[in-house]
């Protein structure tokens, strides 16, 4: 029988030796002098070593118990280094199958796949809501009524959209789960009907002429930032997306060739795009690269140039100029467009395809996508730039 003192005095040899206690118990003392403790047990036939601890970390009574649990295990009919496998596996699972872990994963495929910034922000954001409930939650236990709970805390603030995104959100984090293996179900199915449906209101945007001359006028007094005002200029001469516009980088123009290419990881519809570059689109951008030609983005963020102006920063210049919510936001110039195009002929193929939107028929779509009127394109962007300097009463001067 072992004793502390006999453990204590143990000196380490060339090679590892063996101080045995009983029933299979023994300190194995290695050459390099640490102390390890060993079950030798039978199971199954075949004999088999179980790792407790190392001394003096693992005390000789803490040993001798462990011993003990073992053997009751194998008089119970299991394999004692079996069942530590499964309380590994089983403790693992409690930190890489939590709801956490498998959103975070599932950012991080997004990530790799290039989803839009914006994007990737937007689910991060919206993983933070339920976070501080559900983060630690292991993700095959959370049901629907916890879940909606959480979903009504979103919708009772009025945020009907937003809820109604989260659900979707976690939804999408369930069937990733499901996919590798970690729950069985989406609960967020079930939720269907259970939040509070919404209005839609259609994003504000002035089309009459008399409107659009007078916002012109306004934006070519804005007195702000210089690359805002930029933006602000730009906007309705190219009606891209916002976060489109926002997320611009100079890599991307080709002033030469009046062209802005826009790869497919930052379209909506994951198709890359080309937008022609008027005249009067290429001197605000020879005015800007003066400015901000020398980083990355058209419009850095006045904090850093590591990342572009906020999604916010567009419509708050639009409410300086005495805009309000109801009346023009910075996806109306999209609006605007659209509906002075069409009132004054252009072709609605060549209108949608600058709009960069997605045709319904499949047909339609591959015939669209493969012509691209990218002659027609060209010319109706400098008509339309025109058409804005025309309403505005006057000429911008023109660069090169």
């Amino acid at each position: 029988m072992l004793t502390d003192t006999r453990i204590r005095n143990a000196k380490p040899r060339t090679r590892p030796y063996k101080m045995s206690d009983a029933f299979g118990l023994y300190l194995l003392v290695q050459p390099h002098g640490s102390k390890l403790w060993r079950q030798a047990y039978r199971y199954d036939s075949k004999q088999k070593t179980l790792a407790l601890g190392a001394y003096p970390f693992v005390t000789l009574a803490q040993a001798r118990s462990g011993r003990d649990d073992a053997r009751k295990l194998i008089a119970q009919g299991v394999d004692p280094s079996a069942q530590r496998k499964t309380e590994k596996r089983v403790a693992k699972a409690a930190t890489e199958d939590t709801f956490r872990a498998v959103a975070e994963e599932l950012v991080a495929k997004l990530e790799r796949e290039r989803r839009a910034p914006a994007t990737i922000v937007k689910k991060r954001w919206l993983l933070s809501l339920v976070y501080p409930a559900l983060a630690d939650r292991p993700v095959a236990e959370i049901n629907a009524r916890e879940l909606l709970a959480l979903l009504r805390e979103v919708d009772d603030r009025g945020l009907y959209e937003t809820a109604k995104r989260l659900r979707s959100t976690c939804g999408m984090v369930f069937r990733f789960a499901i996919a590798t293996g970690r729950a069985d179900r989406d609960p967020s199915g079930d939720l269907r009907g259970a939040l509070t449906s919404h209005c839609v209101n259609h994003r504000a945007a002035i089309v009459d002429p008399a409107g659009i001359a007078a916002l012109l006028r306004a934006i070519d007094g804005f007195s702000g930032q210089a690359t805002v005002k930029a933006a602000l200029r730009l906007a309705p001469l190219v009606f891209v997306r916002p976060g489109e516009l926002r997320w611009a980088e100079w890599q991307e123009v080709d002033l030469a060739a009046a062209v802005w290419s826009i790869p497919k990881e930052k379209m909506k519809m994951r198709r890359p795009h080309r937008v022609p570059l008027a005249k009067q689109s290429l001197a605000v951008l020879r005015e800007l690269k003066d400015v901000t030609g020398a980083g990355r983005f058209l419009f850095p963020s006045i904090r850093t140039d590591e990342r572009p102006i906020s999604e916010n920063t567009l419509n708050a210049a639009l409410r300086r100029l005495g805009y309000g919510p109801e009346e023009m936001t910075s996806h109306g110039f999209r609006s605007m467009a659209a509906t002075r195009l069409n009132e004054m002929g252009w072709n609605p193929d060549a209108i949608e395809r600058q709009l960069a939107h997605q045709e319904a028929n499949a047909v339609r779509r591959a015939y669209t996508h493969a012509t691209e009127y990218w002659s027609e394109r060209v010319k109706m962007m400098q008509a339309w730039a025109d058409y804005l300097d025309n309403l505005r009463g006057k000429k911008l001067r023109l660069v090169g």
